[in-house]
């Protein structure tokens, strides 16, 4: 029999594992567009529930598999990492009530974990973590009509499953063609193997400490710190105003110094004051530095590397604080928005949403980021606009935990968002706004500019890391080495199939305003007799550009 302790082990030491190997689950991600990226999604929404489960003794397995289902909803990332919390809240159920746990009760509480699973999924895809997941459960629940042994039904799971990660392949053509497995099945067998370990040897599998397993994306915090993704060479972030001494010398020499000893260095001067921020491994030489230019103020200090590794999730959201604790509702109707970039939030925010989740592709934002902005809407009506198709199952788990009525929009992109946003109607009832928002979303067409972030051969196109994709829809329908041609061959495709007299160009982060500006110059030569032509500067990450034809 298990004991509820050690399958909380199990559960941690599955969490463990699942970190120790996302990267290898990352990689396997045949779609050559960065991404949410499997193995990371998954880690982090099992770790969720390792964090409860550490804080609990002696609990029954009823218990155990309660937290970590509970927790694992609200930490859900990812469609991956959704499907992962389904299989263990279906668990929880089949330990309900249940002290201990024999081979014949992990059997049926996996099945009812994958009939939650697939049941969540609108068109379930066969050769997927589903799969393997189904397989696993089948074969344990006909092993259970020979034993009871949950060690021995446990090894039945991992065996299935590893067999069932191996056929995926042979389900998914562009699995085979790329000659990987699933990395949603793979990251389900690295979990299990993890639980295995602690129900055969009373083992559980120990993270390994290094800056890989450290740099788990969660939804960042709108500074320096968090935006980082490599190593960080100069760890503290020293930011210090000099209150400028008479016949001080040329703040040009600061600077110089400055940028000897680190990297990231500002120096803004005025008649009075300098204001400095540097990053470097030496802030007292930077204050001492300082001075001999005037005096101090504002001194102030961050170890980047520790504030990297802590990742508060809290800031997740644009706004943090109280903002986002819950309210009451105030009026009829209110909107939750996922959006990154500055320029994309203030827009959301002209158009009347009250709150935003910063998030998109590659920072996939977890059910209980999506849940506190819903209850910190004073609105009695929530309507959420995940515009990303990796975000829409994260966000549909929210609806059953909050305590207003919550309507998802499955917008998919950020176009088809602010589309939906105009076409709100205050006057409208729920049902009405409802309908015609989904409408009016549904005839927009969006492309997007990005870059590969592997080598691939996908879908008839022999890609290079590096080289700009263009995107029709969510489909690849490009690849190309000039910007401005990519952003020419893309409005084409968009205009050809819509008959819209709209084009909308947003540029991101790695745009210039020059750049941009020729980008427009080039479309509305083409395009402008026939076309009202605007451009926005959304300042998003991954996409050089987001453009809609509506």
């Amino acid at each position: 029999m298990i004991q509820g302790s050690v399958l909380a082990k199990a559960i941690i030491s599955g969490a463990n594992n699942i970190s120790n190997n996302k990267q290898m689950c990352d990689e396997l991600n045949v779609f050559p567009v960065p991404d949410g990226d499997t193995g990371t999604n998954m880690s982090m929404t099992i770790n969720a529930g390792k964090k409860e489960l550490m804080l609990l003794e002696n609990p029954t397995v009823e218990k155990a598999a309660e937290v970590a289902a509970s927790a694992l909803l609200r930490g859900a990332r990812g469609n991956s990492g959704v499907i992962l919390s389904l299989l263990f809240r279906g668990f929880s159920k089949g330990l309900k009530g249940k002290e201990q746990a024999n081979g014949q009760d992990l059997a049926s509480a996996l099945t009812l974990g994958v009939d939650a699973a697939y049941k969540a999924v609108m068109k379930p895809t066969e050769g997927t973590i589903l799969t393997v997941a189904r397989l696993a459960a089948e074969a344990a629940t006909e092993l259970a009509l020979q034993t009871n042994d949950p060690q021995i039904i446990f090894d039945e799971i991992v065996t299935k499953a590893k067999e069932a990660l191996a056929q995926t392949p042979e389900l998914l053509p562009v699995l085979k063609k790329a000659g990987v497995v699933d990395a949603g099945g793979m990251g389900l067998v690295v979990i299990f193997e993890g639980m295995q370990s602690v129900f055969n040897n009373n083992k559980v599998i120990e993270p390994i400490s290094n800056e890989k397993t450290k740099h788990e994306a969660v939804n960042p915090v709108l500074n320096a710190v968090s935006d980082y993704d490599g190593e960080i060479t100069f760890g503290y972030c020293t930011e210090f105003i000099v209150d400028k001494a008479p016949n001080s010398a040329d703040p040009l020499k600061l600077r110089a110094y400055l940028e000897s000893i680190g990297d990231s260095v500002v120096c803004v001067d005025d008649d009075e004051i300098i204001k400095i921020h540097v990053h470097t491994n030496d802030p007292g030489n930077a204050i001492q530095e300082g001075l001999k230019f005037g005096q101090l103020m504002n001194l102030k200090i961050d170890n980047m590397r520790i504030q990297h590794q802590a990742k508060v999730v809290e800031a997740a959201y644009v706004k943090q604080g109280d903002e986002y604790a819950p309210v009451n509702p105030e009026k009829q109707f209110g909107f939750v928005a996922v959006a990154a970039g500055a320029g994309l939030q203030e827009l959301f925010y002209d158009l009347g949403v009250d709150k935003i989740v910063s998030g998109g592709q590659t920072m996939n934002p977890s059910t209980d980021d999506i849940l506190k902005a819903i209850m910190a809407t004073p609105a009695e009506t929530v309507f959420v606009l995940p515009n990303n198709k990796n975000i829409i199952m994260a966000a549909e788990q929210a609806v059953k935990l909050a305590d207003r009525r919550v309507c998802v929009l499955q917008t998919r992109t950020i176009p088809q968002g602010i589309s939906a946003m105009l076409a709100f109607d205050s006057d409208q009832s729920y049902s009405e706004n409802r309908l015609s928002m989904t409408k009016q979303f549904d005839l927009v067409q969006t492309g997007l500019i990005t870059f590969a972030a592997r080598d691939s051969d996908f879908d008839g196109h022999a890609i290079k890391k590096g080289e700009i994709l263009g995107l029709d829809n969510g489909k690849l329908s490009f690849v190309d080495k000039d910007l401005n041609k990519a952003i020419m061959r893309l409005t084409r495709v968009l205009t050809k199939k819509s008959a819209g007299s709209f084009i909308t160009i947003i540029y991101g982060s790695d745009v210039t305003d020059e750049q941009a500006e020729k980008s427009l110059e080039l479309i509305k030569e083409k395009y402008g007799d026939n076309y009202e032509i605007n451009l926005i500067n959304g300042g998003q990450p991954v996409y050089y550009y987001m453009i809609s034809v509506e």
